[in-house]
């Protein structure tokens, strides 16, 4: 899987054109009726709204729990949580999964949910030609589905998969009706709180209350309305100007202090899923040789890093998850920075130098930023990195493609430590001491034990210093201070509008 980079290209984005700030309706209009809200997006779903066959995070942000639903639900906090399914079970060898689903959950154009809803939507996600993202991972691991009745689902898996019941959280594995699911991308149908209204292209995408919803009541927005501004600079103004009434996830980190300052706005601290790394091609010499990769991680000061590349958000890591994920440990003392023992390292293992290589920089305000910074410190352990600017398309068939020394990217995908069993992922590890406890994580049914072997995951990425781990993106929700609810941190992205209200 590709690291979901789209939402956090913001500030390399075309300004937002003159229909994107034309609000559809007047803040004070919004503020009246205490039963609307406009919200700001960075980016517009592409190409459509169906999550399950693209593999954009706009396209959650926007439809995700609100107007699609999976089996489980992910807080804001990481947890797990029944939504259509309200209950489970996990036979002993980590490979059956039982699933009890709620009655009378109906779909917003009237038909019935039961389990053969279920079945339909995971062989649909499994079947030759899907390009749900998820479909090699999760997907294909599922050997069989049985619906012994309209409330349960059995689903048995080819591999024990540790992480199973937070995949069924994300939105590849909403459920969607056999009748409807053709037209997911234009106008989709589910069991959420919200149903599509309208899509002005390139301009908003409008939700209405689903009135049917099952616990309706407790649902307090009737229309809700998704801006896209992908300027900062824009985003700013439009929240200035009450264009927009909050922006999830807010972007212009410059400006911060400006909102936090203003007695009209509410700013909210978080994190994503994001582990901004320096990747190393760990199959390339002299980079397949540990003293070397350790000597680059600590020749690197994370907190310089942080402060030049994200205004001093974000908190420093020192292995493949963030300080928001369950089981996280603090490894950042390991290669901590030290340019002396990198220089040290670099001659222990036969290095030359100067070491001359190519530091490849894609788009984004914090690779180009820390890119400048990483490669400061590094020419001061000898270490000469020349920076390649690319695009997109060309870091997806460089780097991406394992053509490349070091490169800056962020990670958001949640849970992606499955990415360092796989040697033929673009940054080359191989390692049977890591494969050997990815699989004992996955068979491991007991939650305080998988969160054992999960520290140890951990430890053995930070003991191999596979990459250089340097900070978690940061997440910050702007919003006028009498909106609540806003997500304020993306252990996936998503927008949880079944808990807005105006206060």
């Amino acid at each position: 899987m590709k690291p979901q980079h789209r939402p956090l290209t913001t500030a390399l984005v075309a300004f937002a054109t003159a229909a994107a700030l034309a609000s559809p309706a007047t803040p004070a209009q919004a503020q009246a009726r205490k039963d609307t809200a406009v919200l700001g997006m960075v980016l517009e779903p592409a190409p459509g709204l169906d999550p399950t066959m693209a593999a954009a995070a706009a396209i959650g942000e926007i439809v995700h729990y609100n107007v699609l639903e999976g089996l489980t639900k992910i807080n804001m906090d990481g947890s797990i949580a029944p939504l259509l399914a309200e209950s489970w079970s996990i036979d002993p060898d980590g490979k059956s999964y039982t699933f009890k689903l709620r009655r009378g959950v109906k779909f917003s154009d009237g038909e019935a949910f039961d389990a053969s809803d279920v079945k339909f939507s995971f062989e649909r996600a499994k079947a030759a030609g899907s390009t749900n993202k998820a479909k090699k991972a999760v997907f294909d691991n599922i050997s069989r589905i049985d619906t012994p009745d309209a409330l349960t689902v059995i689903v048995v898996l080819a591999q024990a998969d540790g992480n199973f019941l937070f995949r069924m959280g994300e939105n590849t594995a909403v459920i969607l009706d056999p009748k409807s699911a053709a037209g997911t991308a234009t106008k989709p149908v589910g069991t959420g709180p919200f149903r599509f209204d309208n899509w002005a292209k390139g301009s908003a995408i409008t939700l209405v209350k689903n009135e049917s919803f099952r616990n309706a009541a407790a649902v307090k927005m009737k229309k809700v309305t998704f801006r896209f501004i992908n300027d900062s600079a824009a985003q700013v103004a439009a929240l200035l100007a009450g264009d927009i009434d909050g922006m999830p996830r807010f972007q212009a980190l410059e400006s911060l202090k400006q909102f936090q300052g203003d007695a009209r706005f509410s700013v909210t601290p978080g994190g994503t899923e994001g582990k901004t790394i320096v990747s190393i091609n760990n199959k390339k010499k002299p980079f397949d040789d540990v003293r070397v990769r350790r000597a680059l991680a600590m020749a690197i000061d994370r907190k310089a890093v942080v402060e030049g590349a994200s205004e001093g958000f974000g908190k420093p890591i020192g292995s493949h998850m963030v300080p928001s994920d369950a089981g996280y440990v603090d490894l950042t003392s390991v290669n901590a920075y030290d340019p002396e023992k990198a220089r040290a390292l670099l001659k222990e293992a036969g290095v030359a130098t100067p070491l001359n290589l190519t530091l490849t920089l894609p788009p984004p305000g914090y690779a180009r930023k820390g890119g400048e910074i990483v490669a400061a410190q590094l020419a001061k352990i000898g270490v000469i990195a020349k920076i390649e600017n690319v695009e997109w398309a060309q870091w997806l068939a460089g780097p991406f493609k394992g053509n490349f020394d070091l490169t800056i990217i962020s990670h958001v995908e949640p849970l992606d430590f499955d990415r360092y069993a796989d040697p033929a992922y673009y940054w080359g590890y191989n390692s049977k001491a890591y494969n050997d406890l990815f699989a004992k994580y996955n068979s491991t049914g007991d939650m305080k034990a998988r969160l054992k072997v999960l520290g140890d995951i951990q430890r053995q990425l930070a003991t191999d210093s596979v990459n250089v781990y340097l900070y978690q993106l940061p997440q910050f929700a702007v919003g006028k201070k009498q909106l609540k609810g806003l997500w304020s941190s993306s252990p996936i992205f998503a927008n949880d509008l079944g808990a807005l209200s105006w206060q």
